[in-house]
């Protein structure tokens, strides 16, 4: 298995491909989907990059592999540690599992049970707690405390943005054609931060846009004012999109992101049902947050290609939003 080195500065292209060999023990190289009967809805040419099939059923494996394999074993013989509502969870417990070592998770109260229910599959220990920055960072400080697990943030750490990258870099290597956008969702900032730095390094042309929540327009309030803004409430359905940029993502998203475009709670849920409907897949509704946009954003991507990342599969079905 590959040892990576921690990383102080964002990847470069070096860190990247190395990354990316490095923690294909951990992760699927997922499919590109088409479908035309989207392609004509949104007026351009769509190239879905589906991470709901990878595995624990989102992008977020990539990340917690890649920050996970730059301890050393020393440093994680007593396990590993994160907060998350849920993917990342799953990412760092599965991690923790392939690893042979212990993973003890905080997740929020109000996290879909179906994500509570994996992360104790992959035998973690789970610590609850309110769903606010403060308490979940307070939670995690003391579980690091008395188990002296390695902490592994679920954004804000450019070892986890370079493994966030690799699925960009797949998106821009297996699609068929040159891609002159990828749209990615923003909650924390990794995905958009190393799907910038996949375009930055491996694409010709591709402009990297991010999509977010109106509820929760922290990233976009933040390229306009230039610091990293908070949301005072976090109620969407995107739930995996509830949380604020991190100072290393945002170092990245506002040097290599110039959009991010936002859209209403009842456009993500169209758009949810109509990726079920018309693809026949599952997508959490915080997937659907790119689509959403292009919808709305039409004329901005007429005839364009367009790669979107679906980040993940992980919803309780019981409780869908449509």
């Amino acid at each position: 298995m590959i040892e990576l080195r921690p990383l102080t500065q964002p990847p470069n292209q070096a860190d990247l491909l190395l990354t990316h060999e490095a923690i294909q023990p951990f992760i699927h190289r997922t499919p590109i989907m088409r479908c035309e009967s989207l392609d004509e809805m949104a007026g351009c040419h769509l190239h879905f990059k589906c991470e709901n099939f990878q595995k624990i059923g989102a992008f977020k494996m990539r990340g917690a592999a890649s920050a996970a394999l730059r301890f050393g074993p020393e440093e994680i013989k007593a396990g590993l540690a994160t907060h998350s509502s849920g993917n990342h969870a799953q990412a760092v417990a599965r991690a923790a599992r392939t690893l042979g070592v212990p993973a003890y998770i905080v997740m929020p109260h109000d996290a879909p049970k179906v994500k509570i229910a994996a992360v104790q599959g992959y035998g973690a220990q789970i610590s609850f707690c309110n769903n606010t920055p403060e308490e979940r960072q307070a939670a995690l400080n003391d579980v690091v405390a008395a188990t002296g697990a390695a902490f592994i943030h679920p954004f804000n750490d450019f070892g986890v943005v370079a493994g966030q990258a690799t699925a960009g870099i797949e998106l821009i290597r297996d699609t068929k054609t040159t891609l002159d956008y990828i749209l990615a969702p923003v909650g924390g900032g990794g995905l958009l931060a190393g799907t910038a730095l996949a375009a930055r390094y491996f694409s010709l042309q591709a402009t990297v846009w991010g999509a977010e929540p109106e509820n929760v327009d922290d990233a976009h309030r933040s390229l306009q004012t230039g610091r990293i803004e908070a949301n005072v409430d976090n109620r969407t359905v995107a739930d995996g999109l509830r949380t604020n940029l991190g100072e290393r993502t945002f170092q990245i998203i506002q040097k290599r992101v110039p959009k991010i475009l936002l859209v209403s709670e009842q456009e993500i849920i169209e758009a949810t049902r109509l990726i079920w409907e018309r693809m026949k897949i599952i997508i959490e509704p915080s997937c659907a947050v790119p689509f959403a946009a292009v919808l709305r954003y039409r004329e901005a991507f007429a005839n364009k290609h367009v790669g979107i990342i679906l980040t993940g599969g992980n919803v309780d079905v019981t409780a869908l939003p449509f």
